[in-house]
């Protein structure tokens, strides 16, 4: 069984129309080619072809080591199959490989900043793949192997590492071997254990199997202290039934003849086979403190459960995402590629696997930060010891802790043909590679899952809504309570092939609500000194479901709510403003999440506040400061003006300078400054101009002189400049709620429920 360990994420039910519909929707698939320079005038498309681009044609003639600094090719790495070993569907051709392919892909820049292309080789035979893939060379930095069957992975691999200069790693043998060797490292630590004293029992025999034995020997475990075993059993000296040379390699002097007799007073076993392969029993033979790597996917050899049944006293790691210390590639292969690529290695090499693997074990004994936390599936912090081995895939500090270790064995052993002279500042520059946001989305998602909430979903006639309700349910985020009339719900689901039978999912009518006049009754307690008469309260709970779905929260029937999807934002807000009051001691503002070149960024307030005063901005200035520091970024505050200290003077300003001063007199504890411009702000070279600013950085926080500004600027980053953008996030109510843009899609309102049950907004 081949084993898969690239999924990052955390206990997520997918069912197949989700996913059908996720690769089909708008521009199919999972990737596409963005120009890295500008595009739009004559001149530009003359730098970039012709005839601007004999220049660099006739440097990279004279020089080939150039091509790394006048092309992409030190940043890109293809991703080759034939489709012969697919996740584990077997062999179903190189087309149906493509998806996962694209995936690979994606992982490659989403946690690396590495490009990928996916290339489908249509070749089963070993020469013919190679053949295909050895004259490749020139176009990219790097090659990885996915999903080709055994034992002819290991004959392409080889021989295109012999036939090229670049990297050539076959991930689906070294990569689990690397996560599982950082595990083990950690394993042996905890339980007192030396390498060279460790004996070893790997059940399965094929790439990954092969891999894994080879990379522990490679750390100094002794050749004899280590078994073999395939479907046929222990892989012993003079054994010639099942036998190919890559077995063979590994056949030791041993008595045991099967999978139970060679765990006898075994230390650490390795899975990479079926589930069910080991026993309690067999555990139950092991040595005292045993480790066991049971990786088998999706059903591993042995549950943690069982294992600990019969032996309270193991290590257990698997390959599953719901089970602490979890052997995941993702938290391999983009890191090794990247760190090999910035020193435009020659190849990937048993130093760089073990340094890649000592330094995930060192990461594992560091004390956890709250991204970690946030990512990491469990009510207590994460702390280093027999359940926390591995690191988890949405560490942050991967990024700047596996490259440089790599890249330095790269250097050490002769393979790399551009060293780094200052790794630590190398490892600064990786840190700013990453993506903050979709970091701050898991950990929010992960949170919710431990305490998970019940969300209203306000507008539940409508298909998107519905089908986000679902994906919330199935996604354990909490209970999807669907407002609307009961029988156009579930017509609308009918016809959508959508299944509400199911938990987690309750149908709400307003009309026919038993809390009808519970709610009216509050309501007009909180309006009846404003003109309002209780049949006006009545008739709006009725008839307003902003104003039920408000209703429910404020009396402790739901956690949070929201709407949107089909009015406007300032009309929602209006109506749940009728029920709900800020809560003490903060204002309620719109804060948006722009997330562009790498970089996340806070916009203020973009959505309630249309032209603060000075003492206005400086509560923005702090409301904004608390989300941010909710979602693991310190702030650095940039009170925005079309002026910086002053140039150009203009009275329009003025707000912006009070808002300062305010912010003084309140002594907060967060980095502020201005007024400055948009530029000085996000550039630290143009803020060096102004030796005198507080700012030790960027600023991450901006906040905005009006609303209308807020609202503009965001608009224009997401069409003209590719940001991401989040939001306008509704923070400073006193219950959760948020307000989706007209017509949202159901992932950005399955985004928004989960941000809702997270609460972010006090």
């Amino acid at each position: 069984m081949k084993v898969d360990q690239d999924n990052p994420i955390i206990s997520v039910t997918v069912t197949d129309e989700e996913a059908l519909d996720f690769h089909q929707k708008g521009r199919p698939g999972k990737i596409e080619i963005v120009a890295t320079k500008p595009m739009a005038t004559q001149r530009d498309l003359s730098l970039a072809y012709s005839p601007g681009v004999a220049a660099p044609v006739r440097a990279i003639a004279e020089d080939p080591s150039t091509a790394f600094d006048y092309t992409a090719r030190g940043n890109i790495v293809a991703v080759i199959s034939n489709g012969s070993a697919i996740l584990g569907l077997g062999n179903l051709g190189p087309l149906a490989s493509k998806p996962v392919m694209e995936g690979k892909a994606v992982l490659f820049k989403r946690f690396a900043d590495v490009d990928s292309i996916d290339l489908e080789v249509d070749a089963s035979d070993p020469d013919d793949f190679i053949n295909a893939v050895r004259y490749l060379g020139p176009s990219f930095g790097g090659i990885n192997l996915e999903d080709i069957k055994a034992p002819e992975c290991f004959i392409i691999e080889q021989q295109l590492k012999e036939l090229m200069d670049i990297p050539v790693f076959h991930d689906d043998q070294h990569g689990t071997a690397i996560i599982a060797a950082a595990g083990l490292l950690n394993a042996l630590q905890l339980t007192g254990r030396e390498l060279k004293d460790t004996k070893v029992v790997c059940n399965g025999a094929g790439a990954a199997g092969i891999a894994c034995i080879e990379l522990v020997k490679a750390m100094g475990i002794p050749h004899e202290n280590v078994i073999l075993c395939d479907t046929k059993g222990p892989i012993y000296e003079g054994r010639k039934e099942g036998m190919n040379q890559w077995k063979s390699k590994h056949a030791v002097p041993t008595d045991a003849r099967s999978l139970t007799e060679a765990l006898k007073g075994a230390d650490v076993f390795f899975g990479v086979s079926v589930k069910g392969a080991l026993t309690p029993d067999m555990v139950a033979e092991m040595a005292p403190s045993p480790i066991i790597f049971a990786m088998a996917n999706p059903d591993p050899e042995i549950t943690p459960e069982e294992a600990k049944s019969a032996r309270p006293d193991a290590i257990v790691a698997t390959g599953r995402s719901d089970y602490p210390n979890q052997v995941n590639n993702v938290l391999g292969f983009p890191y090794i590629f990247r760190g090999a690529l910035d020193v435009r290695a020659t190849g990937i090499n048993d130093e760089m696997k073990v340094a890649a693997a000592r330094a995930l074990a060192s990461l594992a004994q560091e004390d956890v930060p709250d991204e970690v936390v946030s990512a990491y599936q469990g009510s207590n912090r994460p702390k280093f010891g027999p359940d926390y081995i591995i690191p988890v895939p949405f560490d942050p500090r991967l990024i700047s802790t596996i490259p440089p270790a790599v890249a330095k064995a790269a250097m050490e052993t002769g393979v790399a043909r551009k060293p780094i002279v200052d790794l630590d500042a190398y490892a600064q520059q990786l840190h700013a590679r990453r993506d903050p946001l979709a970091s701050t989305l898991q950990g929010v998602y992960s949170k919710v899952r431990r305490n998970p909430k019940r969300v209203v979903f306000t507008e539940g006639e409508e298909e998107q809504v519905i089908r986000a309700a679902v994906a919330f349910a199935n996604d354990q985020l909490g209970t999807a309570i669907l407002v609307g009339r009961d029988k156009q719900i579930f017509k609308t689901a009918e016809e959508s092939g959508i299944d509400l039978n199911r938990p987690g999912i309750e149908v709400v009518n307003a009309r026919l609500s038993e809390r009808g006049e519970a709610y009216a009754e509050h309501l007009y307690h909180r309006l009846q000194r404003q003109g309002y008469l209780h049949r006006d309260c009545l008739r709006m709970v009725n008839n307003d479901r902003n104003i039920f779905a408000a209703s429910m929260i404020a009396m402790g029937d739901a956690d949070a709510m929201i709407s949107g999807v089909t009015r406007n934002y300032s009309i929602v807000l209006e109506d749940v403003q009728k029920v709900i009051d800020p809560h003490p001691g903060h204002r309620v503002i719109g804060v948006t999440i722009a997330l562009c070149k790498g970089r996340t960024v806070l916009v203020a307030d973009t959505a309630v506040n249309e032209m603060p005063t000075a003492q206005e901005l400086a509560d923005i200035a702090e409301e904004t400061s608390g989300v941010a520091r909710k979602l693991g970024i310190e702030p650095r505050v940039a009170m925005l003006a079309y002026s910086t200290f002053g140039h150009p003077a203009g009275e329009r300003s003025e707000n912006m300078r009070e808002a300062v001063k305010i912010l003084d007199r309140r002594r907060v504890d967060f980095e502020y400054d201005g007024e400055m411009a948009a530029d000085v702000a996000l550039n630290p070279d143009l803020m060096k101009a102004y030796p005198f600013c507080r700012l030790s950085g960027a600023a991450n926080v901006l906040v905005m002189p009006a609303f209308h500004a807020a609202s503009i600027s965001t608009k224009m980053l997401q069409e003209l400049g590719g940001a991401t953008i989040l939001g306008p996030l509704l923070v400073g109510l006193d219950k959760p709620v948020q307000i989706l843009p007209l017509g949202a899609k159901d992932v950005d309102i399955v985004n928004m429920a989960a941000l809702a049950a997270y609460n972010l907004g006090v």
